[in-house]
């Protein structure tokens, strides 16, 4: 187990930013094969919450701890909440430093206690002295660790990108940005990073389809781009819809139909396909037999599953290690319903057909969508999160605290060799999706992290 999490320092910080619904209403039907799944009709990520009956237990830890971040960042927008002692986690051992005393701890920190609210005083006779501006404490980095398998979704082009491409750790770059120029420089910064590209088209209606004229059309308005001599050495995959969802088992089998065929005159003319492309907590279990046909032809053709897997308000939310806490470590036999749903999706269905496949999650985070859950009720974005992660002790700084989320995964990432990367949502994303981005000092924790955490 690779729980080399930090602790960050933690002040929320406002965000104002909210995001506009970006695809087509979806419905969703999850049943899991032990238990009955929640039930629920979606909005594009929106997921019932509420656990399943036959989840493991969920062990309850208190949490917390010193908070350090990358250094040069700024400095938190108020004073941050000295920390308290961290006992170990049940059996996972972690990495996070505790401040209990300078002799304990691994990482002694100074940190200003709040002040209290002023009161009302005399105006001065003299003119005093200006403050001495509070000094930013001392930041802890992620200490070195094994290969990330963390990527990022890119909406445009932005320098940003290219500084994290610097550290030959992002595994992937997912991206609506088209531009001949932008890819070549992707690949020309980190050769070994993974470009999935996508093309902006309306949802197809699975009730309705013919999947193999469908697939002709789809190929037909792809081609220009995926057989472009300027695009294809630089792609390395292709989706297809966004987040198809369908209504039953049939609908399924039609959506299979297409992403096998199109697969197969994709994969003809040396184009790879990333299938799927399922949105959060989808597709209900049971209706993966009905998508087989298309998983083997993706293994025919060397293709990959793509799926999408947010949670909010934290991305731990109706996973195994809900309730246990900042630092809740992680282990193979870790699963959930948002988050980790992917291991349900091998251990149970794919490996036991002889189907598996790589992985990508073409889009990951925290994304307040998700329905029936905890905390802000308004929130989406993880910039609108901030605010309760301090408050329930999961980091007073937003952006450490993020970071600390998405590590956690990554760590569960690398323990599933089939797993190939993740794509961050988002990087500079389409407009209205603002309270996702992660530009900024969250970049630059996420930097840090890529930067001792490189391909051997």
């Amino acid at each position: 187990m690779n729980d080399d999490l930090p602790i960050h320092l933690n002040a929320a910080l406002p965000a104002d930013d909210t995001a506009a619904a970006e695809d087509k209403p979806t419905s969703l039907e999850t049943t899991p094969s032990t238990a009955p799944e929640p039930r629920s009709r979606w909005s594009r990520r929106h997921f019932l919450g509420g656990a399943a009956s036959g989840l493991a237990a969920l062990v309850a830890a208190a949490c917390g701890g010193a908070d350090p971040t990358p250094s040069p960042l700024p400095s938190p927008m108020r004073s941050p909440l000295l920390p308290t002692p961290r006992p170990e986690v049940g059996a996972f051992k972690t990495y996070l430093p505790f401040v209990a005393s300078d002799s304990m701890s691994e990482v002694a920190m100074v940190e200003p206690p709040l002040l209290p609210t002023p009161t009302k005083t005399p105006k001065p006779t003299a003119t005093p002295e200006p403050p001495t501006a509070t000094p930013t404490p001392q930041a802890t980095p992620f200490p070195p660790g094994p290969p990330s398998k963390l990527g990022l979704f890119v909406g445009r082009n932005e320098p940003t990108l290219f500084d994290l491409l610097k550290t030959q750790a992002v595994t992937v770059v997912k991206t609506l940005e088209l531009d001949t120029n932008f890819v070549a420089q992707i690949k020309r910064a980190s050769p070994n990073t993974k470009v999935i590209g996508r093309i902006d088209l309306e949802q197809v209606n699975l009730a309705t389809v013919d999947p193999i004229a469908e697939a002709r059309r789809f190929v037909d308005q792809l081609l220009p781009y995926a057989d472009d001599p300027g695009r294809r050495p630089y792609f390395d995959a292709w989706e297809s819809f966004n987040e198809p969802v369908a209504g039953n088992s049939d609908e399924m089998a039609r959506f299979s139909d297409f992403e096998a065929e199109r697969t197969r005159l994709l994969g003809d003319r040396g184009i790879r396909s990333v299938i799927g492309n399922f949105g959060t907590g989808q597709p209900p279990l049971e209706q993966w037999q009905a998508f087989l046909p298309a998983i083997q032809t993706a293994i025919q053709y060397d293709g990959w599953l793509g799926l999408h897997e947010y949670s909010a308000p934290t991305m731990y939310h109706l996973s195994t290690v809900e309730g246990r806490g900042r630092s809740p470590g992680v282990t193979p036999q870790d699963s959930g319903w948002l988050t980790l749903r992917y291991r349900k999706v091998y251990n149970d269905i794919l490996r036991p057909a002889g189907l598996t496949l790589p992985l990508v999650m073409t889009e990951l985070g925290v994304d307040g969508l998700v329905q029936n859950r905890p905390g802000p009720p308004d929130a989406r974005g993880w910039q609108e999160f901030q605010g309760y992660w301090a408050e329930n002790g999961y980091g007073l700084w937003g952006p450490g605290a993020y970071i600390e989320q998405l590590v956690w995964y990554d760590n569960a990432m690398r323990q599933d060799d089939y797993v190939l990367g993740s794509a961050i949502y988002a990087l500079a994303p389409t407009a209205g999706w603002e309270s996702y981005d992660i530009l900024g000092p969250a970049a630059g924790v996420l930097q840090q992290y890529l930067s001792v955490h490189t391909p051997a």
